[in-house]
């Protein structure tokens, strides 16, 4: 799977707990899921739980603490997904 075709899942995954002030439009590779997306920590575990759901993979611990912004998040399904 591409970084394109996991980007196109991953954003309406994201979109879900974008708070009011945020945008759909302001997801981009490079934005921080906390910082910029203003996320919080229980959103970002309800993204997790989400994105295993949406693509039959499992999260680590130390996968989630690297998963500062959208392009790391596209990264770990990646590797997840080739290591299937």
């Amino acid at each position: 799977m591409t970084s394109e075709e996991i980007f196109t899942q991953l954003s309406p995954i994201i979109t879900l707990y974008l708070p009011e002030d945020v945008t759909k439009d302001q997801i981009e590779l490079q934005s921080d899921l906390t910082a910029q997306l203003n996320i919080n920590s229980a959103h970002l575990v309800d993204i997790v739980l989400d994105v295993e759901d949406a693509f039959d993979i499992e999260f680590a611990n130390e996968d989630m603490e690297k998963m500062r912004t959208v392009a790391d998040a596209i990264q770990i399904i990646q590797k997840k997904l080739e290591s299937k």
